[in-house]
């Protein structure tokens, strides 16, 4: 399976048209979106018109985009699934994730305390291909290093306690294009680019 994951778009037209070139060019199976397609969560259903290219879009919202804004995108569009807080499943593979971010300076509109991210620690997913999707990287890697660690606990605990093959993350874009890894977990930021995974 081919998988084209991003993120951090900021509804940039040019970073879209580049995600859906490369998507069509790739011949992708999945595109996945870990967060912040917008700017604040405007023009998101023109922004997911132009990704309506015959490739299932897995989502989940950054802090620059609502939960609920989410749930009826995916209500509107039938190529879109939302995982924010649920699975979805494949033949192959099972997608799990969380989005937004804990607080930010900037007031973006979803932004939750640590304590709220605690949830995801209480599922049960025994999968061996999981797929963690999340829009704040994990604590203590090279994705959340700017001048002290500013990742999410929770997010790294579930990585240790549930041991995903990949987590996809974003959110900080000055780690766009790193990778790192917990345990045997490898962890992206693939950032507006865009990067291909083959499971």
């Amino acid at each position: 399976m081919k998988i084209l994951v991003f993120s951090d778009a900021h509804s940039d037209f040019d970073v879209i048209y580049n995600i859906i070139e490369k998507a069509k060019k790739e011949k992708v199976d999945f595109l996945v979106c870990a967060g912040d397609l917008t700017n604040f969560g405007s023009g998101l259903d023109f922004i997911l018109k132009k990704l309506d290219i015959g490739i299932p879009l897995i989502i989940i919202p950054g802090n620059h985009e609502t939960e609920e804004q989410i749930k009826k995108a995916e209500q509107k569009f039938s190529f879109i699934h939302s995982i924010h807080c649920k699975t979805y499943s494949t033949d192959s593979l099972v997608f799990f994730g969380y989005g937004g971010s804990t607080f930010t300076p900037f007031h973006t509109p979803y932004e939750l305390k640590e304590k709220n991210f605690e949830k995801i620690l209480k599922f049960k997913i025994t999968s061996e291909k999981l797929i963690f999707i999340v829009h704040q990287p994990p604590y203590n890697t090279k994705l959340d290093l700017l001048d002290g660690h500013y990742g999410n606990i929770a997010i790294r605990k579930f990585i240790e306690k549930f041991k995903p093959l990949y987590c996809i993350c974003g959110h900080f874009h000055e780690t766009q294009g790193k990778r790192d890894k917990i345990g045997n977990t490898i962890i992206i930021n693939p950032g507006y680019k865009g990067e291909i995974i083959e499971i």
